[in-house]
């Protein structure tokens, strides 16, 4: 095995869309997704905007046991690996049961089941929850079952750092990836709406409680007052290089080619807005791991957080890690809200696809961009195809984590007879050295 980490399946179920294809048209078409809460009522809260997965049915595709013994975040998740799975070209059957491993990323587990269930225990006589209350909102439940569904027995872990966390489950398996795994579902979802969660993230004084979706998440805008909440996000098959030509896969999205997590070392504090040399640190650790210079990254994805301070501080760090040059800088969460970990992967996906599609797509929602910021937004869709792309990701109480993905030199296409071609373009000769 190379010990090279490509991407060659995404999985997508989030506000934007049910499918990587659905969740590009609604990000380069800026289709606003947000909207008031429907799955509770959102009356008594200040936030009440909210960005859902708009009719989402796991009929049919999770057995109705599953379904009682599971919360939404999980089916969500369900959903994802399947499709990139699928998209991958993999059957898990076919596959030593060693080879493949789960490392997902989650904040806060299965909250409506945990809220349905806590009802139950104070709102009735027999005071009891059901017995699977343990086990389905337990943050870990997801891997777990996933690791079952798909009889994956290699090493599998679930990553918990807020909003970072979709892009360490990605550095995770790369890490697995070199030290010889085969293939590793990755990435992270969430599913965090409900009275209870909403209440608990109201807390800590960021999210938004403007009631127009087009106005409530307005990140590095001048009417930016913080975030809503959303659910969702992505699976992503990270996979050996040398396994996923060996075996003809017709697609790699992209290689993992440097990453990096540093630390504030400081409690979160309302108006503080983070540290920017722990967070510009862990942009200059993951590209000088990559091999590559600030200049060699084409396009940068913000954590963008909406709340002005933490902008402030995001915009900042990359200012002195790319200096006046500066770098092309987008995102869509205006468009479908806060993801928490499965935004980041998110994030990643579209990164990918933007690499794909030779776009890069406008950043969602800037009506008046923060001047002092001093970034290159981008304003409308450029036609570029983007060789280097770095993700950005923050967790409350002080997380930063940093991806690095690369597009790959060596493209597959599949030949009417099924069978994979394999061809190197420009810039393999490049990508290797770098690597």
């Amino acid at each position: 095995m190379s010990g090279r980490a490509v991407i060659t399946g995404l999985g997508v179920v989030a506000p934007s869309g049910m499918s990587p294809g659905e969740h590009w048209d609604t990000v380069v078409e800026q289709r606003n997704r947000l909207r008031r809460i429907t799955l509770f009522d959102p009356s008594p809260y200040a936030t009440t905007v909210a960005g859902e997965v708009a009719d989402f049915d796991v009929t049919g595709q999770v057995d109705g046991r599953l379904i009682v013994q599971t919360d939404r975040w999980t089916w969500m998740a369900f959903v994802a690996a399947a499709q990139a799975l699928a998209d991958a070209g993999i059957d898990p059957t076919e596959l030593d049961p060693y080879d493949l491993s789960v490392i997902m990323a989650s904040s806060s587990g299965g909250n409506q089941f945990g809220q349905r269930e806590l009802q139950r225990l104070w709102s009735q006589p027999s005071r009891t929850v059901g017995a699977f209350q343990s086990i389905a909102w337990f943050y870990a439940a997801t891997v777990g079952q996933l690791s079952i569904r798909h009889q994956a027995k290699g090493q599998s872990s679930v990553i918990v750092s807020e909003a970072a966390g979709g892009l360490d489950s990605l550095a995770h398996a790369a890490r697995l990836i070199r030290r010889g795994s085969v293939v590793v579902i990755a990435g992270g979802l969430e599913a965090p709406l409900s009275p209870y969660a909403l209440s608990c993230q109201q807390r800590n004084g960021w999210l938004s409680t403007h009631s127009d979706p087009q106005r409530a998440y307005l990140p590095f805008d001048e009417d930016a007052q913080g975030h809503v909440p959303g659910e969702g996000g992505a699976a992503l098959i990270v996979e050996d290089l040398d396994h996923a030509l060996a075996r003809g896969a017709t697609t790699l999205y992209g290689e993992i080619i440097g990453w990096a997590a540093t630390h504030d070392g400081a409690h979160t504090r309302r108006g503080s807005g983070g540290s920017v040399s722990q967070y510009a640190r862990a942009m200059r650790l993951a590209v000088d791991r990559a091999g590559l210079r600030p200049g060699d990254v084409d396009l940068f994805v913000p954590d963008a957080l909406g709340v002005p301070s933490y902008d402030a501080t995001e915009a900042a760090a990359l200012r002195e890690v790319f200096g006046t040059r500066g770098v092309p800088v987008t995102s869509y969460k205006s468009l479908v809200g806060r993801l928490y970990q499965g935004g980041s992967a998110l994030d990643v996906v579209t990164a990918l696809l933007s690499m794909r599609t030779g776009v890069l797509p406008p950043f969602a929602g800037l009506r008046r961009p923060r001047t002092d910021h001093g970034l290159d937004f981008v304003s409308a869709p450029r036609r570029t195809r983007p060789d280097v792309a770095m993700i950005g990701a923050r967790g409350f109480d002080g997380f930063n984590s940093v991806l690095v993905i690369r597009r790959c030199g060596v493209e597959t296409t599949s030949s009417g007879d099924g069978e994979a071609n394999t061809s190197a373009d420009n810039g393999a000769a490049r990508q290797e050295r770098a690597a």
